[in-house]
């Protein structure tokens, strides 16, 4: 049985203040069938772990380099996120794939390098509006899939998160048959590729999931559990998600 999970990414946003969100969770965490991630920018990771204590809560990074050190200024090693209290790292999100250009090969050898360290990898995917509009959406999917996992892929190192970018931050989001399609068929992929070590991979959605939605999002095949962006910085709505999840 896989559990569920919950991940939140705080994108560039939070400080100190923020943290004050973190302490509004920490009272559901103890009595939830659903696994907490929360990975807030890299300046609050080692504030956030000392917060949490032992809480039943995950904190991650974002990001990670492919070198484990050297002069890659501005950059973060996946062994520094592990010396600030990381277990997780976001890898190959959409908007580092925009923003900085990474390719598939980018995040492989990223994904290398979280797993090294002994970080979870939540490896994104996702097509463009333009993608999706060609019927390309498919073929995208299963090429980064492709590109983007190493051979060595267990359930326990890593996680998969579909977000669409047409749907990141815009308030669009997919209809449920559009996200059951993809997420049986990366299920489908996995399978082909991973055997039975692949039914154990936990398969986000994420893409403006709210409170509003998360329920019926939640009551879609193979979705496992969300990568939230903007309504994880609010305890209530993030709150509000979580619930979702615990009763789906």
């Amino acid at each position: 049985m896989r559990r569920k999970l919950a991940a939140g990414n705080w994108k560039m946003n939070g400080g100190s203040v923020e943290l004050g969100e973190i302490r509004t969770l920490m009272g559901r965490a103890a009595t939830r069938q659903t696994d907490m991630l929360i990975c807030p920018p890299a300046t609050l990771i080692d504030r956030m772990r000392a917060l949490l204590g032992d809480a039943p809560m995950a904190v991650g990074g974002q990001d990670c380099h492919t070198a484990t050190s050297g002069a890659h200024t501005g950059d973060i090693s996946a062994a520094m996120l592990v010396d600030a209290g990381a277990s997780h790292v976001i890898i190959g999100h959409s908007e580092r794939r925009q923003d900085h250009g990474e390719t598939d090969a980018t995040v492989r050898a990223k994904t290398t390098a979280a797993w090294n360290a002994g970080l979870i990898a939540v490896i994104c995917i996702g097509e463009t509006l333009q993608e999706r509009e060609n019927g390309q959406t498919l073929d995208v999917i299963g090429a980064q899939l492709s590109g983007s996992i190493p051979d060595e892929m267990t359930p326990a190192t890593t996680v998969i998160a579909y977000e669409p970018v047409w749907a990141i931050g815009t308030g669009l989001t997919p209809s449920l048959e559009q996200i059951a399609e993809v997420h049986d068929f990366i299920r489908d992929q996995l399978g082909a590729r991973f055997a039975d070590g692949a039914d154990g991979v936990r398969l986000l959605y994420g893409g403006s999931v709210k409170p509003s939605n998360a329920a019926d999002i939640f009551a879609v095949s193979n979705v496992d559990g969300a990568l939230v962006g903007g309504a994880s910085l609010k305890a209530a709505d993030f709150g509000a998600i979580i619930d979702a999840l615990d009763a789906a």
